[in-house]
């Protein structure tokens, strides 16, 4: 099974060309534009494309004004990007024909678990713990289950038979990465694709060759990579750089007081400032030094990044 189009698409470019995705559903926290910025010297130090793709999927978390305020954020810290941009909820045609190539292969079953269940297991892209693991509930109905799931009239999601199969896969910076792969959703109740199925076949159709992404992330790999070999797609590397932190060792958050460029500019920084702090949190550069991105372009080596999470700490 293939994506032809999108094969054809990923022969065009760098086998480095890396991205960015952000879903617009409010303002990037100093985290966000880490990983972007991150993203950006990656894919600039190979010779390749930086790309800047909207995952908009999930409408009923979009807010209005945030895809521009996005975009213009990443261009106050100087980050360019080559092409348009792409928005995931211009692309249902491309994850429809993905669908069918799974469904075709008999790969595709439907679950009618709660909806709960299926957004705790797919929604939001920020890794998977081991309570949200599918217990394949749905896989084996017999026909009599299946006919008194219909009639409940609840629509079924679509998941993937993965057979909680292991997935290996080497990380650019944390070296060898395994996990197994348990039957997830693909497309979820309400129609919409889901977030595995949906980042694959874009990846593939943009000619993404490597991922560069927050540790958060590195659990939805696994599945991605078996999606993307289920479909004959192209394996990207990956890249899974550490996160910022707030004080309370938690991911960063609005909870954490004046994390965006709004905050800070509010407080007298200019998003130079703030860049600033990144360099010197990615080791980029020494207390006081005010790098350009040619600077930190020139210093970026992904083996002397610093492999903890940083915690939040403006000013230092």
């Amino acid at each position: 099974m293939a994506l032809g189009a999108s094969r054809e698409a990923a022969t065009q470019f760098s086998g480095s060309d890396g991205r960015f995705a952000p879903s617009p559903t409010g303002p990037l926290h100093v985290g966000n534009l880490r990983t972007a910025l991150l993203a950006w010297l990656f894919a600039r130090s190979a010779g390749a494309r930086f790309l800047v793709r909207v995952e908009d999927l999930d409408r009923s978390r979009v807010r209005p004004g945030m895809e521009e305020a996005q975009l213009a954020e990443l261009r106050a810290i100087g980050l360019d990007w080559e092409g348009p941009v792409v928005r995931q909820s211009e692309r249902m045609a491309l994850y429809e024909q993905t669908l069918e190539g799974l469904g075709e292969a008999g790969l595709l079953y439907p679950c009618y678990c709660t909806r709960a269940e299926i957004r705790a297991a797919v929604l939001a892209p920020h890794g998977i713990s081991a309570s949200d693991r599918y217990p394949g509930t749905c896989r084996e109905l017999s026909a009599k289950e299946r006919t008194e799931k219909e009639a409940s009239r609840r629509p079924p999601a679509l998941r993937l038979r993965a057979e909680n199969i292991r997935v290996g896969f080497e990380d650019r910076l944390l070296g060898d990465c395994q996990g197994h792969v348990d039957d997830f959703v693909v497309r979820r109740n309400d129609g919409a694709p889901a977030y595995q199925l949906a980042v694959v076949a874009d990846d593939a159709a943009q000619g993404v060759g490597e991922v560069v992404r927050g540790a958060d992330l590195l659990d939805s790999t696994p599945r991605q990579i078996l999606l993307q070999r289920l479909l004959g797609l192209p394996e990207p590397r990956y890249a899974h750089v550490p996160l910022v932190l707030g004080p309370d060792g938690r991911r960063l958050a609005k909870r954490h007081g004046a994390v965006t460029l709004a905050d800070r500019g509010a407080l007298g920084e200019c998003p130079q400032e703030v860049l600033a702090w990144m360099a010197r949190s990615l080791g980029l550069a020494g207390r006081g030094e005010k790098r350009t991105l040619a600077d930190l372009l020139s210093r970026f080596d992904p083996g002397r990044l610093p492999p903890e999470p940083t915690i939040w700490s403006p000013g230092v």
